[in-house]
């Protein structure tokens, strides 16, 4: 009969995981900085991550967590007549629209080519929608 598992060597991913300082922050943190975003402007989630990686002194906010707050903002904003949240100007880290914003890419879509941007589509079969050169548009 072998010996139960030694757990008093660590695996490796509990030792990469030693050494990284991780964060996770409430829906509210992630919807105070979406409503700094002005007209014409643009954040990806990525640098929403990293601004409160950054506040908190970590190295990381979980990305699961966080597409999950930016979508709460999202829904919340969408379903409230007053105090709205430009969830729209948030994109996913490569510029690309987020399908699972209120109805799907339509209104985000329609939302930013308002406020000024070119959507341009990539894809033959899975279509995905992205912000023309939407580097330029990046808040600082």
């Amino acid at each position: 009969m072998s010996a139960p598992y030694d757990n008093t060597e660590p695996d490796t991913f509990h030792l990469i995981l030693s050494y990284i300082r991780l964060s996770s922050v409430s829906d509210a943190e992630y919807d105070k900085l979406m409503k700094k975003v002005p007209k014409g402007k643009l954040i990806t989630t990525d640098t929403l991550r990293k601004t409160i990686a950054k506040k908190h002194n970590v190295d990381i906010c979980c990305p699961l967590t966080a597409g999950i707050f930016v979508n709460i903002v999202s829904w919340a904003s969408y379903q409230r007549n007053n105090d709205i949240t430009p969830y729209w100007r948030t994109l996913k880290s490569d510029g690309e629209l987020n399908i699972k914003y209120p109805e799907a890419i339509e209104l985000q879509k329609r939302l930013l080519e308002e406020e000024g941007h070119t959507i341009i589509t990539k894809g033959s079969k899975n279509i995905k929608y992205y912000v023309k050169d939407y580097e330029n548009s990046l808040i600082d």
